[in-house]
C-alpha cells in the first residue's frame, strides 16, 4: 500500500469520548506529512542519482570489456608476429646453411680441381723434362759422333798432309 504525504494530510480519524486532542493529531499528521514528502523527494533524488551511476557503470564496464577484448587481440598479434618472426629466421637460417653448404662445395670441388691441374702439370713438366733430356742426349750424342769424325777427318787430313809433305 502507498501512502502519500496528501494521504497523511487527509487522515481523518473518528472523535471518542476522552479522545486524542484533534489539533495535536493535526500538527503531528502535518509534520509526518512533510517529513514523509521530503523523505519522498530524497528517495526520488537518490533513486535519479542510482540510474545515473548505474548508467555510468554500465558505460565503464563496456569500456573495460573494450580494453580486455583489445587487449587479447593485441597479445594474439604479438605472439603472431613472434612466431612469424620466429619462423622467418628458421628460413633464412636454413637459406645460409644451403648457400653455406653449396659455397663450400664449391670449394671442395675447386680444390680438387686445382689438385688434379697440379698433378697434371707435374706429369707435364716430368714429360716435357724427359723429352728435353731425351733432345739433350741426342745431341750430346750428334755432337760427340762430329767429334769423332771431325776427329777422324782430322787424322785423314793429318795423314793426307803427311803424305803431301812428303
Amino acid at each position: 500500500m502507498k501512502i502519500t504525504p496528501l494521504d497523511i494530510q487527509q487522515q481523518q480519524f473518528k472523535t471518542r469520548f476522552r479522545g486524542f486532542d484533534i489539533r495535536e493529531v493535526d500538527t503531528f499528521l502535518d509534520q509526518m506529512a512533510e517529513v514523509f514528502e521530503s523523505l519522498l523527494a530524497e528517495k526520488e533524488s537518490l533513486y535519479e542519482k542510482n540510474q545515473r551511476l548505474y548508467l555510468e557503470i554500465q558505460g565503464y564496464k563496456e569500456r573495460e570489456d573494450t580494453f580486455k577484448r583489445a587487449i587479447l587481440d593485441s597479445q594474439k598479434v604479438i605472439e603472431q608476429m613472434k612466431e612469424n618472426a620466429h619462423k622467418s629466421s628458421e628460413l633464412i637460417i636454413a637459406n645460409a646453411e644451403v648457400k653455406a653448404e653449396k659455397i663450400l662445395n664449391s670449394a671442395h670441388n675447386r680444390l680438387s680441381q686445382l689438385h688434379e691441374d697440379i698433378s697434371e702439370l707435374k706429369r707435364q713438366r716430368m714429360q716435357i723434362e724427359a723429352q728435353i733430356r731425351s733432345v739433350i742426349e741426342t745431341h750430346t750424342k750428334l755432337l760427340d759422333m762430329g767429334k769423332e769424325e771431325a776427329k777422324a777427318l782430322d787424322d785423314v787430313d793429318s795423314k793426307v798432309k803427311f803424305f803431301q809433305k812428303r
